[in-house]
C-alpha cells in the first residue's frame, strides 16, 4: 500500500503526464522558449508543472516547491520542499521521441523522503519511500546484481551546461567502452535512475544535473539497494537548494558497479574537469 504522501504525489504525477499526452499531437504548434544554449522549455513544460503543483498544495498548502519552471517558491513549513521536474525529457517530447517523465520528490531538510517518477507513456509508476523500498506499479524492485563494469549497460548523458567539458566526457566513455557492454544515452536523467534502481541499467553517471532532474531518482536507487555518490564517491549535495549554478555530478548503481564506475570516472579524468 502506498502511503498518503505518496498517494498524492502520484494522482499529481498523473495528472501532470495527462498534460503531456493530450499535447503529444500538436507539438509544432506548441509555443517553446530556449532557457540557454541547447536548453529548451515548452507551454506544455509550464502547464504540467502548475498543475501539478495544484494538486500537491490541495493536501499539503504550507510545503515549499522548487520546480524547473517556477524555480524556488518558499512554503511556511521551511523543511519540506516539493522538488518537481514537469518534463523530464523535454528534447525527446519536443521532436516526438517517446521517452519522457514527470519526477516529484519530497524533500526533508535537504533529503529526499518520498519519490514518484511516471511514464505516462508506458504507464509506468516508480515510487519510494525512505525505509520503505521502491517499487514499479506497486511490485518491489531491485537494482541489478552485477559483480563489477564487465558486460554493465551504462546510462549517461551530455547536458547542455556541461558542453564546454565534452571532450573529458567522451574520453571518459571511451575508457568505460573498454570494459562495459555498451553505453546508452536517452535523454531523461530521471528515467535513466529509475531504470537504475529496477534493473533496467546497471549503472549511470552525469555531470550538470538540477535537484530536480534527480532528486527522485536518487531515492529510488538508495531504496532499490543502490548507491549514489558524486563523481569522487562523496554524498550529494542538499536537494533543495535550487540555486546551484553548476549542477551536480551523480554516479548510481550497485554497490559494486558504483564504486567501480566512480573510479574510472576518477581515472579517466573526467572529475578533473570539474576541480
Amino acid at each position: 500500500m502506498l502511503n498518503p504522501v505518496v498517494t498524492v504525489m502520484t494522482k499529481a504525477a498523473r495528472i501532470g503526464g495527462n498534460v503531456l499526452l493530450r499535447s503529444i499531437n500538436k507539438l509544432d504548434a506548441l509555443n517553446v522558449v530556449q532557457k540557454g544554449r541547447m536548453d529548451y522549455a515548452s507551454e506544455v513544460d509550464a502547464d504540467a508543472e502548475k498543475a501539478i503543483i495544484k494538486e500537491l498544495r490541495r493536501a499539503y498548502p504550507d510545503y515549499g516547491v522548487i520546480g524547473e519552471e517556477g524555480g524556488v517558491v518558499p512554503g511556511k513549513n521551511p523543511r519540506y520542499h516539493w522538488v518537481i521536474d514537469p518534463l523530464d525529457g523535454t528534447s525527446n517530447y519536443l521532436h516526438g521521441f517517446g521517452h519522457y517523465c514527470v519526477s516529484i520528490a519530497l524533500v526533508d531538510n535537504g533529503e529526499p523522503t518520498d519519490a514518484v517518477i511516471f511514464d505516462p507513456l508506458r504507464n509506468e509508476l516508480f515510487t519510494a519511500s525512505r525505509g520503505a523500498g521502491a517499487q514499479l506499479n506497486e511490485r518491489k524492485i531491485r537494482v541489478a546484481d552485477r559483480k563489477d563494469l564487465g558486460a554493465t549497460m551504462i546510462h549517461t548523458g551530455f547536458p547542455p551546461r556541461e558542453r564546454a567539458r565534452v571532450g573529458a566526457h567522451l574520453e571518459c566513455v571511451r575508457e568505460l567502452l573498454n570494459h562495459a557492454e555498451d553505453i546508452r544515452r536517452t535523454g531523461s536523467a530521471a528515467l535513466d535512475l529509475a531504470y537504475v534502481a529496477c534493473g533496467r541499467a546497471d549503472a549511470y553517471f552525469e555531470a550538470g544535473v538540477k535537484a530536480w532532474d534527480i532528486a527522485a531518482g536518487v531515492l529510488l536507487v538508495r531504496e532499490a539497494g543502490g548507491k549514489v555518490s558524486d563523481f569522487r564517491g562523496r554524498t550529494l549535495a542538499r536537494m533543495d537548494d535550487g540555486t546551484q549554478a553548476e549542477g551536480r555530478q551523480v554516479v548510481a548503481g550497485n554497490l559494486r558497479v558504483s564504486e567501480a564506475l566512480q573510479k574510472a570516472v576518477m581515472q579517466s579524468g573526467y572529475a578533473a574537469a570539474f576541480a
